[in-house]
């Protein structure tokens, strides 16, 4: 049997052929080495369509250097590309049709919409999901209003906390709200307060050009006054299962209505914040069981209805009582707040994983062989 080889499918970051996750990539393809895994790294850009060949870029351990080889297609494609305003994405979605016939590992999911809606036709899940609309006129807004005195408004299709307002109904003075939130480049729009034609306003104009979330907002501010809520990443083993590999806690940036780790924020150990969050070891380890059982059944569940899934990433709100609220879904995760965290042992299982599924999905699910690679070097 031939080595079995990995192909990472990702996009460039812009004209100069950036890569936001290279020191991922790099990392993967050291330990894909280690356990007989062929592993590189392309985009569409780089595939030549008429020769079958891909331009790709490898990593080799010993010297430490990223080169060019030319190389035929993996066995698998391991998609890590998220969602761009670019022609680059334009070309990913015609490179996953062309190439829909490939093994790839893992499928994309949809807008958060959408999964909030699949996930809300299952009684399991509906208790989960904080009480949501799709944003088409300012009733939608003045309906949410009436369920609670905060929510969110996000962008169906945003990412790392960017174009997110937080609207709060103010006791004193009565009739006014305060806003705050992130620009779609992260910057934060500071506190401050508006009436409610000029909050209808500011949302209307907020929603111009794009589908936009109205989410009853769940009681996360600590006591320092920051807000906080819960990454959990749930991965495919070497045998083929899901499995949670960990979950930690995510504390904002002052003044910040997200909790992204982009934006400013930073990471903890969930065990420690959830014990300060409920009160006591017994209240956090059994929020942290529920968290797990959930996300376990929750990927299962989307995959049954989306298609294959290698990892989930859950971002969680827990209240005080410790309910458990389902923020968000994240198919494409990012790995660092394992690390940032401290938590070396389940940084270096999260990159594992996929490569270790991988191998199962080659041993066992017939994938089939194409030559491994040409030697031929740029």
């Amino acid at each position: 049997m031939p080595q079995p080889v990995l192909g990472i499918l990702t996009l460039y970051l812009n004209e100069a052929k950036q890569l936001e996750e290279k020191s991922v990539y790099r990392r993967m393809i050291t330990q894909g080495k280690r356990i007989g895994l062929d592993v590189f790294v392309f985009t569409p850009m780089d595939v030549h369509g008429s020769k079958e060949l891909i331009h790709a870029l490898v990593f080799n351990p010993e010297t430490g250097k990223w080169s060019r080889k030319w190389r035929h297609f993996p066995h698998m494609i391991y998609d890590r590309c998220r969602i761009q305003r670019s022609a680059r994405f334009q070309q990913l979605l015609r490179f996953r049709s062309r190439y829909n016939h490939m093994t790839f590992l893992n499928r994309p999911l949809r807008n958060k919409w959408t999964i909030h809606q699949t996930f809300s036709q299952k009684s399991r899940f509906r208790q989960h999901m904080p009480e949501t609309l799709l944003y088409q006129s300012s009733a939608d807004l003045q309906r949410m209003l009436k369920h609670g005195s905060v929510i969110y408004i996000k962008p169906a299709n945003g990412t790392g906390g960017r174009g997110i307002l937080r609207i709060e109904r103010l006791k004193n003075p009565s009739g006014m709200f305060d806003i705050q939130g992130r620009r779609q480049d992260r910057r934060i729009i500071p506190p401050r307060k508006v009436s409610h034609a000029r909050l209808t306003s500011i949302v209307r104009q907020w929603c111009i050009g794009g589908r936009f979330l109205v989410q009853q907002g769940i009681p996360l501010r600590l006591p320092g006054g920051r807000f906080h809520d819960y990454r959990m990443l749930v991965q495919k083993n070497g045998q083929g299962s899901w499995e949670m590999t960990g979950m930690a806690g995510r504390i904002g940036a002052a003044h910040s209505v997200t909790s992204n780790l982009h934006g400013g924020g930073h990471a903890v150990r969930a065990e420690t914040l959830l014990q300060e969050w409920l009160g006591s070891d017994e209240k956090a380890g059994k929020a942290m069981k529920a968290s797990e059982k959930l996300g376990l059944e929750a990927a299962a569940f989307l995959e049954n209805r989306f298609g294959a899934l290698c990892e989930l990433a859950l971002d969680l709100a827990i209240d005080r009582e410790g309910r458990i609220y389902v923020l968000e879904v994240n198919p494409k995760p990012a790995r660092e707040v394992f690390a940032r965290s401290g938590d070396s042992e389940t940084y270096r299982k999260a990159l594992l994983r996929p490569l270790e599924y991988a191998l199962w999905v080659y041993k066992n699910k017939g994938v089939a062989s194409t030559p491994a690679s040409l030697k031929t070097e740029e």
